[in-house]
């Protein structure tokens, strides 16, 4: 299908049937991490360097919901040039919808639809909203975690659990004061964890310094770290947390509770007849 088409689709995914994808080998790149780190510049390098490669990438950028329209607002698409690449790159907007999590349940179905339509890497972009960064483990098949030289962000990322799941880390901003510091505490930090550590790189989206050799690591990666009981997890709570707040009695059932009507168990009694 055409890009018009194509996004015509992504805007109307949840009444397509779309077969799942093959998750082997890897296509879908989750990008998480605090806001201010530089993600949205980190894909831009990326982008580049896979479409040089041959590669078409599309990326989903899940944006904050406008408190007026209830769409995306548009803030990573003015940070990438890349998105004016031509034919081989795709970009759209999602909005969160105000969900907690994050990620809206229909992101795997529209990353589904990428990849069957051709598209041979899928990057999704968080918000960076702390904790709620472990859901990005249901969507993605490898998980790229974005740290910056403040200590602060690796202690929000610990306490969210994306470090136990990343399958690479990136010190961006390497540029800057503190980068190597923070790099060397988050190496000292995974070795006295259980098991294989991600590599831990340094890079600078600005200068391009390091966003090579990062490449050339994602292009490499072998199999997921993630353990697949807590991807399954993370799947499923998506799903049941999306199907609960879009029930048609959702507002009635919470107005109820507001006032006293309603216990909590009769409110999910109410819910689950839905």
């Amino acid at each position: 299908m055409n890009r018009r088409e194509l996004a015509r689709s992504l805007s109307n995914i949840d009444t397509l049937s779309v077969p799942n994808r093959n998750r082997e080998p890897w296509r879908v790149l989750g990008v998480t991490g605090a806001p201010g780190v530089g993600k949205s510049c980190l894909v831009d390098g990326i982008v580049t360097h896979w479409v040089n490669a041959g590669e078409k990438v599309a990326i989903l950028a899940v944006d904050p919901s406008s408190p007026v329209s209830g769409g995306a607002l548009l803030g990573d698409r003015m940070r990438m040039s890349s998105v004016d690449e031509g034919e081989n790159v795709f970009f759209r907007s999602v909005a969160t919808r105000n969900l907690p999590g994050g990620i809206p349940a229909r992101l795997d179905k529209m990353v589904d639809l990428l990849v069957n339509e051709g598209w041979t890497k899928v990057i999704v972009e968080t918000v960076g909203s702390g904790q709620s960064e472990v859901r990005i483990v249901s969507v993605a098949d490898r998980i790229l975690l974005v740290e910056g030289p403040a200590r602060g962000d690796v202690i929000q990322a610990e306490k969210a659990g994306v470090v136990e799941l990343a399958d690479v880390i990136a010190v961006n901003k390497s540029d800057l004061d503190g980068a190597e510091r923070v790099a060397d505490e988050i190496k000292l930090s995974l070795n006295l964890s259980e098991g294989e550590s991600p590599p831990v790189l340094l890079c600078s989206a600005q200068t391009g310094s390091g966003v090579g050799a990062l490449v050339s690591t994602l292009n490499t990666l072998p199999s997921a770290r993630g353990p697949a009981i807590a991807k399954a997890r993370e799947r499923l709570l998506a799903v049941h947390q999306e199907s609960l707040l879009s029930h048609p009695d959702f507002s009635d059932v919470i107005k109820g509770l507001s006032e006293n009507r309603l216990s909590i168990e009769e409110a999910m009694g109410l819910l689950r007849r839905g």
